[in-house]
């Protein structure tokens, strides 16, 4: 995470840690977007996504409608659990969201193509509800083999390896994961 001269995270900068509660319940989000912009055949639900995803990418839930209402409303309102999480991985992740959703908007509203956007949103919807229902982020696991073959640096995320160890290390300190206080 990038910060500014008085160590605070820069506007357009990712969460590191990232609540893995957060981030299954906008996978949930998105799975529902695309599911509808489907069953509805309303393609330019595909430039909502799209728009989702880019913000994220950009600046976390700041410039996310569906990430700042779950981070702000639905995650409070329903008590879910703060599970820290590596942020780096999430972020690739949502890169490669970034590329299906924008995909699908170019091939319905550029060139007419709904079936073929439609597909690549099924590919979407697979990828967002493996981590809405189950937790599993492809696009992790993605990030987590292209740092095993060198090809993403592993000082990109140096925590990513053992993120245990970073909650051990900060728990010591009194602090969460992402260095808020343990006690509120």
């Amino acid at each position: 995470m990038t910060t500014d001269s008085q160590g605070k995270p820069s506007f357009f900068s990712f969460p590191h840690p990232i609540n893995a509660s957060v981030a299954r319940v906008v996978a949930g989000g998105v799975v529902l977007m695309a599911i509808a912009t489907i069953v509805f055949d309303q393609p330019w639900i595909t430039l909502v996504l799209a728009y989702g995803f880019i913000a994220r990418v950009a600046a976390g839930a700041r410039l996310s409608p569906l990430a700042y209402i779950v981070t702000k409303i639905i995650v409070p309102k329903f008590n879910l659990p703060y599970r820290p999480v590596a942020g780096p991985p999430k972020r690739f992740a949502a890169s490669i969201g970034i590329v299906f959703s924008v995909s699908a908007a170019v091939l319905s509203l550029g060139f007419g193509l709904n079936g073929a956007a439609y597909t690549v949103l099924g590919c979407l919807i697979l990828a967002a509800g493996l981590e809405s229902v189950f937790g599993y982020c492809l696009g992790c696991k993605i990030f987590g083999f292209l740092i095993g073959w060198g090809i993403i640096p592993e000082s990109v995320c140096e925590d990513c390896a053992n993120f245990e160890k970073r909650a051990q290390r900060m728990a010591a300190r009194g602090l969460r994961p992402d260095g808020t206080p343990l006690v509120d």
